[in-house]
């Protein structure tokens, strides 16, 4: 896959017409939104930990590899590109980490700011940014997640504070997950990059998250548990 398709699709997003990235959990599914024709594709680790039997944050590293590569190979044909959301890195070094994400055949990947203790130092997590861009050079889109919502911090200046080290550092886009939507045009307008957000249910779809300043809209795990959730029925249909 090409990164440099991947990384056109970012820009020049008219107000309303956001890179709407579907979420796959396993090539099934991958396969389901590429034959729909979606432009590209972004794994959620939460939903592909529990596609292989995990809680959110607890699928080894291997196993996560293994499931992104799978889910590559699955769109290669429709020259689909493909994001992986791979939590904080998994303790590899720099140079480790993009070497095994570009042996799945990603061309982006989600890295996030926090750990089970808390937000990381924003400094030392640019630092860290900074490596895995050297070591990536124009090969990889570094989608930099912010978790300062997650963590409870509901004052925006945090999040772009955080937000402009890691662009400075070489990420090619933000994502602070959890985001209010009335917060993103003062992101949008602050922070120097395209900026993901995190469509829920009962938040404004896709098309409003993109007038509102949003580049591209992602979906966490919320497609693969919309789908479980149709599989539960399904069973519950069975033993009636």
């Amino acid at each position: 896959m090409d990164v440099t398709t991947f990384r056109a699709l970012h820009q020049n997003r008219a107000p309303g017409d956001p890179l709407v990235l579907p979420g796959p959990w396993d090539a099934a599914s991958a396969r389901v939104f590429a034959e729909a024709g979606f432009a590209a594709l972004a794994t959620p680790s939460a939903g592909v930990s529990a596609s292989l039997g995990y809680a959110d944050g607890e699928a080894p590293a291997d196993e996560m590899f293994a499931a992104v590569t799978r889910i590559v190979r699955a769109v290669t044909e429709f020259g689909v590109p493909v994001s992986a959301d791979l939590e904080g890195g998994y303790g590899l070094s720099p140079k480790d980490l993009v070497a095994r994400v570009q042996d799945t055949g990603a061309v982006g990947v989600n890295l996030e700011d926090s750990t089970a203790d808390g937000l990381k130092d924003p400094h030392r997590h640019a630092d860290w940014l900074a490596e895995v861009r050297a070591a990536a050079g124009p090969a990889l889109f570094v989608n930099a997640r912010v978790d300062t919502y997650v963590r409870g911090m509901k004052d925006p200046d945090e999040t772009i504070g955080r937000a402009r080290l890691y662009v400075e550092a070489g990420a090619d886009g933000i994502y602070p997950i959890m985001a209010p939507p009335e917060h993103l045009p003062t992101l949008a307008a602050a922070i120097p990059s395209p900026l993901n957000a995190l469509a829920l249910p009962g938040s404004p779809p896709p098309r409003e998250l993109g007038e509102l300043g949003a580049t591209r809209v992602t979906f966490g795990p919320g497609l693969q548990r919309r789908a479980m959730a149709a599989v539960r029925d399904i069973a519950r249909d069975l033993l009636t």
